[in-house]
């Protein structure tokens, strides 16, 4: 009790005063300890020496608000479905704490105007927003605890930013989708990197097409091979879900390819049957001879 109230006390003097108040807004509290929030905004581009001579930045933040994230997002999303299997709750959590939708909703908060980072640096392709945010909740851990951190992201997190039935029903990985239609329809296809160039501000972007049997049904630009695949499947599915015409297309090469397997097995069978005439002609011939 003598502690909050000294806390309390300690804090009213920092109120109205930066970074307390910027950071008032953002969590809905006051911080303890307002160093560990600086440096949870601290990219290991950006690194600065501490007083014992280690680099400080955000990384072991990070690697701690990551685990912490994904167990309460699995308590948030295990309560609310309360009928749903592992599978589904699995699914769930990743869509939620998946690289490109922390990044979104890092950006939501405000968080892009608080990171520092070199100039130089990738923002695309490293995530360093949503990277912040996971070394957010790792700070807020240290200095509030557990139940102040599962408030932090379920009030200004979930509530706020995440629909989760939306985001439930929703297909993110649109790569494995593709695959896995491709294996149940017996139709080949593959992800071939078109071409990989450097943008206007010195990052790299990757280009992939996909081909079905013979025809491209998708093309996608990413700042990393994975991204352009997985844009490059979106396409694809896109296209295989709202084109008439090559839905005609595909279900002719669905028929081909199921009279390709029928000639393939009869040929099979024939073969089998002209072995075994043969055997038992052979074994015949044997025998006469043997008598």
């Amino acid at each position: 009790m003598l502690t909050k109230l000294y806390r309390k006390i300690r804090l009213l003097k920092h109120k109205g005063r930066e970074p307390y108040s910027s950071l008032y807004k953002l969590l809905g509290f006051y911080p303890e300890n307002v160093h560990l929030y600086e440096q949870a905004f601290l990219h290991k581009s950006s690194s600065v020496e501490g007083n014992d001579g280690k680099w400080l930045n955000n990384e072991r933040l990070e690697f701690l608000g990551d685990a912490i994230l994904d167990a309460i997002v699995a308590d948030i999303v295990y309560k609310h479905f309360r009928n749903r299997k592992e599978g589904f709750l699995t699914n769930t959590r990743s869509k939620i704490v998946q690289r490109e939708n922390l990044n979104r909703i890092a950006v939501q908060l405000g968080l892009h105007k608080m990171v520092v980072y070199s100039a130089k640096l990738n923002s695309h392709h490293n995530h360093l927003y949503g990277n912040a945010l996971e070394a957010l909740i790792g700070a807020i851990y240290l200095d509030q605890g557990y139940e102040i951190c599962y408030r932090f992201i379920e009030e200004r997190i979930i509530q706020k930013h995440i629909d989760l039935d939306m985001i439930a029903r929703k297909e993110v990985n649109f790569k494995s989708a593709l695959i896995e239609w491709s294996q149940k329809n017996k139709l080949d296809i593959t992800f071939d990197l078109i071409e990989s160039f450097i943008d206007n501000d010195g990052n790299p972007v990757f280009q992939t097409a996909i081909t079905l049997v013979e025809y491209q049904i998708g093309v996608g630009i990413g700042y990393s091979k994975k991204e352009s695949q997985q844009n490059a499947a979106k396409m694809a599915i896109k296209k295989l879900r709202t084109d008439k015409e090559f839905q005609q297309l595909v279900a002719d090469l669905k028929k081909k390819k199921q009279e390709e397997e029928a000639e393939e097995k009869e040929l099979t069978t024939l073969s089998s049957d002209i072995v075994e005439e043969i055997a038992d002609a052979s074994l015949s011939i044997t025998i006469e001879e043997e008598e």
